[in-house]
């Protein structure tokens, strides 16, 4: 990783130990250590700095280390090294044609909950904020990865990849609007389909290629960064992902033009069923006294404000089944969240109940024998 390895996968003593010394004196603390030892080298220093001839490379960084940026691909290294030794992937090593699948999802977590900025590249300072560090050393201490149920969980990696196979019916590993319409069986309206295929929140990661993947298509990176912001609407980023799909004018305000524009989809959708929706003027009224907001429209930090109302503001407005869930709901039944929580009392967020459960499912459903991660007779590469 940028340490002065040479062609045979080698690495000098001395270099290592220059290395090493700098990295102590240079890297303040666990952060900064873990950044640079991430680093590869390409994201602001050339890679000849580097050399551990003289040492003049190492000064170099230890002026310019705050300016490094890590890369999804920084992380391949480590994710795969986790999978390769820990005691709770022995099953996942030996089916290595799933390793990137897995590799793709751990990194897609990290980065939706840690890249606050949705730059693609992570920096010092969030690191700093995030809880990725603590997370990492339990890895030394848990057995079962299982019990992480932030980024490296097994079975939230087989209820992902398992949705999007279900999903992906050419196996390409790419999936466009009218596969992702197949969702929970069409709960999306299309106008939030075509928003997302827009460019707002799609990035074209592939950890197999450097080209960025054509618009109307989604990569399986991003369909990670879709489950997690649709079946957990509290979270800050998925506040942020809706937010941008809903913004059509970028202007940072969601008006009653826009709103009004995607929820009459949804007041088709409702009178199909031979339900009675409420008009939109009421609706808005709703959304202005149940946020606090300005009559001129919705702002982010509006949503922020109360995850909870604002997951029931998205399903409002675009996913049909999980607005008339919380309609018929019943009253005087306890969530166990309230204002600005994330998190039931037990701790679970709505994405881990969403996981749990539907792990159950899918283990119960499937037999060994057409299990998806079992036979990968018919599992394509994407083409390079």
């Amino acid at each position: 990783m940028g340490l002065g390895l040479q062609p045979n996968g080698t690495l000098e003593f001395m270099c290592f130990k220059k290395f090493y010394n700098s990295l102590i004196s240079q890297c303040p603390d666990e952060a900064s250590r873990f950044m640079r030892i991430l680093w590869t080298g390409k994201s602001t220093l050339n890679q000849t700095s580097l050399d551990c001839s003289d040492g003049t490379g190492l000064e170099k960084f230890s002026i310019e280390f705050k300016k490094i940026e890590l890369g999804m691909s920084d992380f391949v290294p480590m994710i795969q090294d986790i999978v390769d030794t820990h005691p709770g992937l022995g099953f996942l090593r030996a089916a290595p044609e799933f390793h990137t699948r897995y590799v793709t999802t751990v990194i897609s977590r990290i980065f939706y909950k840690v890249n606050r900025s949705w730059t693609g590249k992570l920096n010092l300072s969030e690191i700093r904020r995030s809880n990725l560090l603590q997370v990492i050393k339990r890895l030394e201490e848990e057995t079962d990865v299982n019990t992480i149920t932030e980024y490296f969980s097994y079975e939230h990696f087989y209820v992902i990849y398992c949705k999007f196979w279900e999903l992906d019916k050419d196996h390409d590993l790419l999936i466009d609007k009218a596969d992702l319409a197949g969702h929970n069986e069409q709960a999306l309206s299309n106008l939030i389909i075509d928003r997302i295929f827009r460019g707002t929140v799609l990035r074209g990661w592939d950890m197999n290629s450097t080209a960025r993947v054509s618009q109307g298509k989604m990569t399986y990176s991003d369909f990670v960064w879709f489950i997690l912001s649709e079946e957990d609407k509290k979270t800050s980023t998925a506040i942020e992902y809706w937010f941008r799909c809903l913004d059509l004018d970028g202007d940072g305000i969601l008006s009653s033009f826009e709103l009004q524009h995607f929820y009459r989809e949804q007041e088709h959708r409702i009178e199909s069923l031979g339900i009675e929706p409420l008009d939109f003027a009421n609706v808005f009224c709703q959304i202005v006294d149940m946020l606090r907001c300005s009559p001129k429209g919705v702002r982010l930090k509006d949503l922020k404000r109360n995850p909870q109302l604002a997951s029931n503001f998205f399903n409002t407005l675009f996913n049909l089944d999980k607005y008339l869930d919380h309609e018929q709901r019943d009253p005087f039944a306890t969530s166990g969240t309230g204002p600005g929580l994330e998190f039931s009392d037990t701790g679970e967020s709505d994405w881990d109940r969403y996981a749990s459960t539907e792990y159950e499912l899918l283990i119960a459903e499937e037999s060994p024998s057409d299990h998806v991660l079992h036979d990968s007779s018919d599992f394509e590469e994407i083409p390079s």
